[in-house]
């Protein structure tokens, strides 16, 4: 990869910023909420990545996590009657604490053995949450009142129901973890993970811990989808089961793979592209699936490092 200026990757990231910022004010009411969505899920995408781009370790047991900060934002709000700040602090941190967890025990395996793990830690959470089906509302879930979804601040009320304030505080949260993980990228700490994944071995030999810095990925990544989930639950005000299934751990690896692994705007384009492929698709025919399949095999055929994979591959080499 062709190195670039810090200002010019940093421009480019802030200019899709004032993009999305920009796309509030012409989008029509459908697509500034399925904007808002994407931007949610986007966050979530960018947490996989962090683990499974930079450090080459694939897990299946992302909706654990995701759904961690679901449950522990939703939850907090309907049966506790928290603001929706704190909520959403409760969900980040009961998604760290538990990525920790997992990682301190999954991190004993490596390569197909670490997947396996994840997905089992995966399952017997989401089976938990239906077990507890009396707090968690098991299969039908739950629907946080419009009520309980609003910030006060100096006075001011900020209601997460109305459609520019639920997309502007999408934004808000997409900007500050793609800052974040561009600038864990470009770290000292990101060109270890990077090592590790190219070779463990010869990392270690250069004296690095690369369990901690793996076990660190994990925390990181952990609460990157935590964040994802109490946002979702407080945006759109629903937290079910499905959320917790294996499908949603799959879903963040096909954003990430569709966009590019190991960019840090990649799983934005995945999210995006996979989103509205899906809704064209479904607008024309009930067998959209079909469409959607075939167009992420030509993808896989054309572009296999993913879009903007391919696209650094091919001609942007400094694309971080």
């Amino acid at each position: 990869m062709r190195d670039a200026s810090p200002a010019k990757i940093y421009a480019l990231h802030i200019g899709v910023i004032a993009l999305l910022f920009a796309l509030n004010f012409v989008l029509p009411d459908y697509h500034q909420g399925l904007f808002a969505r994407i931007m949610a899920l986007a966050v979530f995408a960018m947490g996989y990545n962090l683990l499974f781009g930079y450090v080459g370790m694939l897990s299946l047991g992302h909706a654990m996590f995701f759904s961690a900060g679901l449950y522990g934002a939703g939850l907090t709000v309907y049966h506790l009657g928290w603001g929706v700040p704190e909520a959403f602090v409760a969900g980040v941190a009961c998604g760290a604490v538990l990525a920790l967890v997992i990682g301190l025990l999954a991190l004993r395996t490596s390569g197909v053995a670490f997947m396996i793990v994840t997905m089992m830690f995966a399952q017997v959470f989401y089976l938990l949450v239906l077990y507890f089906a009396a707090w968690t509302g098991g299969d039908q879930g739950l629907v946080i009142q419009q009520a309980s979804r609003v910030i006060t601040i100096g006075g001011a009320s900020l209601d997460l129901t109305n459609p520019t304030v639920r997309y502007m505080s999408a934004l808000t949260l997409f900007s500050v973890v793609l800052i974040a993980t561009l600038a864990i990228a470009r770290s000292r700490f990101g060109r270890v993970l990077v090592a590790i994944r190219e070779n463990e071995e010869r990392t270690k030999m250069l004296g690095y811990d690369t369990v901690a810095n793996k076990l660190a990925a994990v925390v990181i990544s952990g609460a990157i989808c935590a964040a994802s989930g109490a946002a979702y639950a407080l945006l759109f005000g629903y937290v079910g089961s499905s959320f917790a299934s294996v499908q949603y751990s799959i879903l963040p690896l096909l954003w990430v793979l569709l966009g590019g692994a190991a960019t840090t705007l990649g799983p934005l384009i995945g999210t995006l592209f996979m989103y509205y492929v899906t809704d064209i698709a479904s607008s024309f025919t009930s067998a959209y699936l079909l469409i959607v399949g075939i167009a992420l095999i030509l993808l896989v055929l054309f572009a296999p490092k993913g879009i903007l994979g391919s696209i650094r591959q091919r001609w942007l080499g400094w694309l971080p």
